[in-house]
């Protein structure tokens, strides 16, 4: 007698469609590495294993591995991820506006100064302090830094309508870059939210008065 297949479901009930496999492996790729973000700004270098992170992430060790082979292959790129995304991000917050349109070069200041006083500054901080010791990390880090580095002037050049081709402005952009650096660090220790605010108003200032 013939009878009603039951491969994929119960009898009589359609086969639910899987998600690619594509889709799946990017989206466990993209757990993996915020988790690795999360991990390395709540328990540093030492406290940061991929079986932690695998765990966190909620997918074993073997597809930890299979898309990161080594804990170097993971953090860097976790890093790297997630700044890339705060760039996106920030760029979005100040849309191309039309020629001549006056810049909120306060505002501007603020963004970028959060961009060094969140997790991923923190995670980037324990990043670049394993690297000091770890000489199988040092080339990997120093490499991804520079990467940023270069992606978050040029987005500050952008932001703030900065002509570089004046003598000393490409400095002030870098000053102030080296700034929210040095805000982010004051930061991780105490919330310097007031003092921030002061300094983000102060620097303001004096970019109208040297990029204008």
């Amino acid at each position: 007698m013939g009878g009603v297949s039951t491969i994929g479901g119960r009898a009589g009930q359609p086969k639910e469609p899987k998600e690619p496999k594509q889709d799946r492996s990017r989206a466990t790729r993209q757990r993996l590495l915020e988790a690795a973000v999360s991990c390395l700004a709540e328990h540093g270098w030492a406290g940061s294993t991929v079986s932690v992170v695998a765990e966190r992430a909620g997918v074993s060790r073997g597809a930890a591995q299979h898309h990161f082979p080594t804990r170097e292959d993971l953090f860097t790129a976790a890093v790297e991820y997630v700044a890339e995304e705060r760039s996106t991000a920030l760029r979005a917050l100040f849309p191309q506006n039309a020629s001549g349109a006056t810049v909120d070069r306060r505002a501007v200041v603020s963004a970028l100064v959060d961009l060094f006083t969140g997790p991923l500054f923190r995670a980037a901080l324990h990043l670049w302090v394993a690297a000091s010791d770890e000489d199988q990390l040092r080339s990997r880090v120093t490499e991804l830094e520079a990467r940023v580095g270069r992606e978050t002037h040029r987005i500050a050049v952008d932001l703030l309508a900065a002509d570089e081709s004046r003598p000393g402005v490409r400095e002030t952009v870098q000053g102030l870059l080296d700034m929210a650096r040095g805000l982010g660090l004051a930061n991780l220790l105490t919330d310097d939210t007031a003092r921030r605010e002061r300094v983000v108003a102060q620097w303001a200032v004096l970019l109208d008065e040297a990029l204008d």
